[in-house]
């Protein structure tokens, strides 16, 4: 009778052991799928806002300081391509897709800082205004190598400033508002946004190419 109750309590044990494996790895799996959609969401809000920030404050910056005349006038006509060549036109808007996946890769293993630690937003600012505008591996106008080894003048090096500045405060502003209201309207517009401004910048590159045909003609 006690060896019976002895293998009756083992394999309880076993079932319940197997019971606990069971729920662990629905546990675990449940946790890898979260982790996965929330580095899923991550990615594309940071898409998203990079794409919806840089094309505002490329369309403030180039009418605020013509740039048009400033890459064809002076030093800048060295380096810049013209506003009006189709793949620039193309650049303002489609093509921020792609950097806006590096941005989310590089940025993807701190996304817990950023979205939640106190001030990680303010943080995320601040590392991308270190790391892209002030302190850039290549000499760039406006950081620190671009003012040591350039020849560009003080003025052409901050005029950058501003487009700078205003891109990371709509970045992190944008980026800050997903987070912080988690609303289905939110999304929905910025699918919206990205989509026109996408569409925009591509029919601007055939417009720019068509036009370029027929001066050529």
């Amino acid at each position: 009778m006690e060896d019976k109750d002895d293998e009756t309590f083992y394999y309880k044990k076993l079932l319940l052991n197997e019971i606990l494996t069971v729920r662990q790895g629905h546990r675990k799996d449940k946790n890898m799928r979260e982790k996965k959609n929330e580095n899923l969401k991550f990615a594309w809000r940071i898409i998203a806002a990079h794409t919806i920030a840089y094309f505002i404050a490329g369309v403030f910056a180039m009418n605020l300081f013509h740039y048009d005349e400033l890459f064809a006038n002076n030093t800048f006509s060295l380096l810049m391509r013209p506003i009006t060549e189709p793949i620039v036109v193309l650049g303002g808007g489609a093509l921020q897709i792609i950097r806006g996946v590096i941005m989310a890769l590089v940025l993807l293993p701190l996304r817990k800082v950023f979205t939640e630690e106190k001030y990680g937003f303010l943080k995320l600012g601040l590392l991308i205004l270190g790391l892209s505008v002030l302190s850039t591996f290549a000499a760039a106008t406006g950081s620190v190598e671009g003012f040591i080894y350039t020849k560009l003048s003080f003025t052409e090096h901050i005029i950058g400033y501003f487009e700078a500045i205003l891109w990371i405060s709509l970045f992190v502003g944008i980026l800050w508002t997903f987070y912080k209201f988690e609303k289905k309207a939110i999304n929905v517009t910025a699918i919206v946004l990205v989509i026109l401004i996408v569409l925009m910048s591509i029919a601007g590159y055939f417009a720019e190419d068509l036009s370029a045909l027929q001066n050529n003609q």
